[in-house]
């Protein structure tokens, strides 16, 4: 009789409670947002709650399948194939806050840059299993070549948040694999003019950056947002205001159940609250690196670690900018924010994620 596969319970239930908190916390946030458009209180939550729903059955769906399927070609390809032309038709779509990130299916909104990140990852370990010599062009050349295609047309939109984890999370994969250190000297040497025209060359990205150098130069205008963020944190205290006492979610912090919720957060749960959600991505990290190194094969390995890579990495990003510690960027926390297509993916992601650590 087969032995039955059994996945990380451990990795499992602290997804579910990152989720159930990310439910809470988008209702006390986002209800005076809400009331303020004229809506019900609790609409961003009833939004919040449909994504979830979609975004469990989907992780309980690719839990179920054998995540080798996705390194045959004729599955990975089509995948990549369809992100690319999702990020093309996104530059077509509607116009929102001066950005063009999201394709719209009647109600129903979907940002492709969220899905081109499980492709991308998908595919580096595709390559990297490919490849035995890590010091091959033949592994860098076409991992290059794609992650150039998807950063610039994201950066089109633009986003530039969005292209920086995604080239983040590729490098830590390419990390990991034992690249030898003159690929990453050379691909910083080549990026940082571009990084620096996409900063300077756009009036707002230039003047969050200088008030990330000197948060006083602009205190109520490019500086404000982190300077409100950090009121929101050191409020907070030990204990916190308590859930849904948020004073700074009242019009102060732009966006509060999206790009600052962990600043809400430790506002209301204090500094308790603030390092156990630390602690619940710290355990993510944890269960996805375990999966990896326990995983039966390479393709397995690098694909569990860039899964949970670019997760961990974009909740570094969105906490950092929330203390201030980066410049200012509209980031979700993973799980947590507001926002359908995020949630979906890291479900999805995290469905695969524990679908590697049945074969562990």
């Amino acid at each position: 009789m087969a032995k039955k596969l059994a996945y990380d319970k451990v990795l499992f239930t602290t997804v579910i409670l990152l989720v159930g908190l990310g439910l809470i916390a988008v209702f006390s946030a986002s209800a005076a947002f809400a009331r303020e458009q004229g809506a019900g209180l609790n609409m961003y939550l009833v939004k919040q709650s449909a994504a979830a729903v979609i975004g469990l059955v989907a992780m309980w769906i690719l839990m179920h399948i054998d995540y080798r399927h996705f390194r045959r070609p004729q599955v990975l390809y089509p995948i990549i194939l369809g992100s690319l032309v999702l990020l093309v038709a996104s530059l077509f779509g509607p116009e929102l806050n001066n950005t063009r990130r999201w394709l719209f299916i009647g109600r129903l909104s979907i940002q492709p840059s969220e899905l081109a990140k499980l492709a991308m990852v998908a595919f580096v370990a595709y390559q990297i299993e490919r490849n035995e010599d890590r010091e091959s062009r033949d592994l860098v050349l076409p991992v290059c070549l794609l992650l150039g295609l998807m950063a610039g047309l994201i950066l089109m939109q633009p986003d530039l948040g969005t292209a920086v984890l995604l080239c983040g999370a590729t490098v830590f994969m390419l990390f990991l694999a034992g690249v030898r250190w003159s690929y990453f000297v050379g691909g910083a040497l080549a990026l940082l003019p571009a990084l620096w025209l996409a900063v300077y060359s756009v009036p707002y990205r230039r003047q969050r950056f200088m008030a990330f150098l000197n948060p006083d130069l602009e205190p109520l205008r490019s500086g404000y947002q982190a300077r409100q963020s950090l009121i929101a944190v050191g409020s907070g205290g030990l204990m916190g205001r308590g859930l849904g006492e948020s004073l700074q979610k009242l019009y102060f912090l732009p966006y509060p159940h999206s790009d600052f919720i962990y600043s809400i957060l430790s506002e209301e749960l204090g500094l308790i609250g603030a390092v156990g959600v630390l602690l619940l991505f710290a355990i993510l990290f944890w269960r996805g690196i375990r999966a990896g190194l326990k995983a039966p094969d390479t393709f397995g390995r690098y694909l569990a670690w860039g899964l949970v890579g670019f997760i961990t990495l974009q909740a570094l990003i969105h906490i950092s900018v929330a203390l201030a510690l980066m410049p200012t960027k509209g980031i979700p926390l993973p799980f947590i924010s507001y926002g359908g297509s995020s949630l979906v993916v890291c479900l999805a992601g995290s469905g695969v994620l524990l679908n590697v650590s049945q074969h562990a």
